[in-house]
Parts: C-alpha cells; structure tokens; sequence
C-alpha cells in the first residue's frame, strides 16, 4: 500500500504540526458565528475570511490545515433550504478553499476535516454521544460527506470530535467504502475516557484495523487530560494525534468562557508533554491561536530531530 501523506513528515521533524482553533480566529476577526452551522456558514458568505485564517495558521507553521467542513453536512444546509448536490457542494468548497490558502502559501496538506453527528445537531450531543442512530445509521450519515470532500482531493479526511465507540465503528465502515483515501479519526474525552464512556484504548484498538486510518487520537478536551489517556495505548501502526484545548471552559449558563489559558510557551509546554506521552501529530482546538502554534513551531524547530 501507498505511503501515507503524513510519514514523509514525521520522518522529516518527528512531528506533524496540525492547525489551531479556525472558528476561534474567525471570531477574533469579527465573524458572526452564531449560526447552526457555525465556520460552515462562511463557506458560501465570506470564503475569502476563511483562506485568510488557513494562512495564518501556514504562517504560523502548521503542515496540515482543516477545512471549514466540521459542521457542514445535508442535514444542517437543509434548514437553509438547499438541496442535497448543494450542500454536497459547500463541502466540496471548504476543502477547494483549504487548497487555494496551500497554493498561496506554497506549502501544506489539506484535511477535510468532519464533525460528529452531534455536531450537526447543534445540541451539545457531540459531548456525550447520546445519539437516536446505530453504527451502521451514523455511517450512512457520514459517506454522502466523505465523497463530497474527496472530490476537492484532500491529502486525508479528518473525523473530529467523535464521542463514542458507535461514531469509531461508523468511522470504520466509510473508511473502508472509500480504500483509495487516507482518513484519521479525533476523539473527545474526559478523565474517564471518550465522552460517552468508553476507554480510548478501544477505538485506538478498532482503528488499528483498518489499512486506511493513519491516525487516531484526542482533540477538543481538557489539556491536562492528554498525556495521561496518550498512556494508556501503545499502537503498533497508527500516529497518535491531539489537538488540545486552550484549557478555557465554556460556561453555557453565562455564555462566556472562564478560566486562564495556556498561551505561547505554556502551550508548547503542554505540546512537549503529549509528544513525550506518544503523540506524534499535534495542533490545537476550541479557544487556540496561530501564535500558540508559532510557540510549537519554534519548540520543533529547537527539538534534536535525526531524521529517519
């Protein structure tokens, strides 16, 4: 089988940087976010804000950046009124602008990245994976998405968020429907494992398994979690990935987030200890800035490194 497009990078810096927080920066810069389908809105209404943000986060240092795709789906355009070729369309679109902000640069994969199911719902289940839909529901859900993002040809497809065993075996099976693409699979957890319950031991386990996947890991959780649950795995094939929280939480009884974040140093900090812990991709989630991966950029860069 093919090299995956992630290898030549490991073996190069021993580490893939991943991109920060895109809706983050789209609201630092003024965006209206407040839509059901969040970045995705500006697909269609201000594309040129997105590419802008995908080369901050180039600049910035990042190997891969993730389409504007996580929220957009038939389902969630469908309460605009579009149809499905058209919805299938954004999504194409967010992965063509993805690919327009590498050609500007002049470096850079793609991912076409998609969020959980719950994610769709815009109903907070994406954190829990209490959903209505079986395994087999939840990847019926997902293909029609898949393809429309492969038609862009991303460098791999990214699953984001995925809160359960259920959403992993989904995940599973779309992989496997599409053998000539490279997918990679993101988990949320908490201290105890994936949000819904299950250890993370298991969905690393079940993605081990499918040729496909390069990679599995966590994103969109608490920082101090990562380097303890990155322990417990030890996969003989797949890169570990994590895409850390800026360690803010959201308060959803005031609608605001709390806490101090890890900036800069101190987020390279915590990217030095999910590489020691087993990680070997690393970019950044909800509340994270190109300048905290700038911080990364220049810890790889000081990092002895022989390559492979």
């Amino acid at each position: 089988m093919r090299e995956n497009p992630l290898q030549p990078l490991v073996d190069r810096h021993g580490l893939v940087l991943f991109d920060a927080a895109l809706a983050t920066e789209l609201e630092r810069r003024g965006a209206d976010l407040s839509s059901h389908l969040w970045s995705a809105r500006l697909i269609a209404d201000d594309p040129e804000a997105i590419i802008e943000v995908h080369l901050a986060h180039l600049r910035a240092g990042a190997d891969v950046i993730s389409s504007a795709s996580y929220q957009a789906s038939r389902l969630g355009f469908a309460k605009l009124g579009l149809s499905n070729a058209e919805a299938d369309g954004r999504i194409t679109r967010a992965v063509e602008l993805a690919n327009e902000a590498v050609r500007r640069h002049g470096s850079g994969l793609v991912a076409a990245s998609l969020g959980p199911y719950g994610a769709v719902l815009a109903d907070g289940s994406e954190f829990t994976g209490q959903y209505p839909l079986d395994a087999d529901q939840l990847a019926d859900f997902h293909r029609p998405r898949v393809e429309a993002a492969l038609r862009a040809a991303p460098a791999l497809v990214l699953f984001e968020t995925l809160p359960s065993m259920a959403e992993c075996e989904a995940v599973a099976k779309v992989a496997a429907t599409f053998p000539q693409a490279w997918f990679m699979a993101s988990f949320s957890a908490n201290a105890r494992g994936l949000s819904h319950g299950e250890p993370f031991a298991e969905v690393v386990a079940r993605l081990e398994t499918v040729p496909n996947v390069v990679a599995a890991g966590l994103n969109c959780t608490a920082p101090e979690l990562i380097a303890p649950l990155l322990r417990t795995v030890k996969p003989s094939r797949l890169l570990l990935s994590v895409a850390p929280n800026s360690g803010e939480i959201w308060n959803a009884a005031t609608r605001r987030w709390e806490g101090t974040p890890y900036r800069g140093a101190d987020f390279a900090s915590l990217a030095q200890g999910s590489f020691d812990a087993g990680a070997r991709i690393i970019g950044g989630c909800c509340r994270t800035r190109p300048e905290d991966l700038s911080a990364v950029t220049r810890w790889r860069a000081q990092r002895p490194h022989r390559p492979q």
